[in-house]
């Protein structure tokens, strides 16, 4: 596939091997923030976004959740991508000489064995990505990032330590974002994800999510936000596995709109193998 696919980070950051995973044929466009990724989507500037949402081991990345509702895209995939941490290091260093490692504040705990272990201090740093290409420029053999083997390849490091990280399943969910809406694919296994917001009557949440329980509808997500800043209104969002045009979807999805004031997909895109 050509065209263009934006991400948050620099080049070599997991979501840079998530866009290699999922898009291969695209041409990568790094951007400093989620919002700049969404707003490049938005305009035109790129055909593609990829955005970071969860991880297996720190959980739900916050700021895009936030962020989607309000974004204006859709969503047409997910990816897993398998977070592998790696130690990495200038040329010529060893574990041993490490005292500092660089890395994201998400990256840090997923791995705080392992700096434990070997005496090393976590530093934060805005994007593992940035963190190899500061340590490649110090060239100082007692710093080290907290990284991808795509980031050591880029910026020419030693890969000193591979697969780091506390948890072997560690895995981050990535959602593919466009401007264009498709629910006409089929696959094996779809997802849909939308927001709604309950109307303010007793117990409304729980009357709201009962056509899913009733109708066999399998909820894997569901999230809630303050609306506006008032603690009265609330919004969700929530992936289910399904179509909306399959009949217990669609049950499930008349039954919600009875209890809710608003419904809006913000997505219906296959299921990663991976989920399985």
């Amino acid at each position: 596939m050509q065209g263009r696919i934006a991400f948050q980070g620099e080049l070599g950051a997991y979501s840079h091997q998530a866009c290699a995973q999922a898009r291969p044929g695209m041409t990568v466009v790094p951007c400093t923030t989620f919002e700049d990724v969404v707003e490049q989507t938005r305009s035109g500037e790129v055909d593609l976004g990829m955005l970071a949402v969860e991880n297996s081991t720190y959980g739900r990345v916050a700021d895009v959740h936030s962020l989607l509702p309000k974004a204006g895209l859709h969503i047409v995939d997910e990816a897993f991508v398998r977070v592998h941490v790696n130690l990495l290091g200038v040329p010529g260093a060893k574990v041993a000489d490490i005292t500092e490692a660089h890395g994201h504040v998400v990256i840090l705990p997923q791995c705080a064995g392992f700096l434990k272990a070997h005496g090393m201090k976590g530093r934060v740093s805005s994007d593992n990505a940035r963190a190899a290409r500061e340590v490649a420029q110090a060239g100082d053999k007692t710093r080290a990032a907290l990284a991808s083997e795509l980031a050591a390849s880029i910026y020419g490091l030693d890969v000193l330590a591979r697969h780091i990280e506390d948890h072997k399943n560690n895995t981050t969910r990535f959602l593919v974002m466009s401007r264009e809406a498709d629910h006409s694919r089929r696959a094996p296994r779809m997802m849909t994800t939308f927001t709604f917001r309950v109307r303010n009557i007793p117990a409304a949440l729980y009357k709201a999510l009962g056509g899913f329980a009733t109708n066999g509808v399998n909820m894997t997500k569901l999230e809630s936000y303050m609306v506006g800043g008032s603690f009265t209104a609330t919004e969700f969002y929530a992936d289910i596995e399904g179509h909306p045009e399959d009949r217990n979807v669609a049950l499930a999805l008349e039954e919600l709109r009875y209890f809710t004031d608003s419904i809006s997909i913000l997505g219906v895109y296959p299921s990663d193998r991976a989920r399985a």
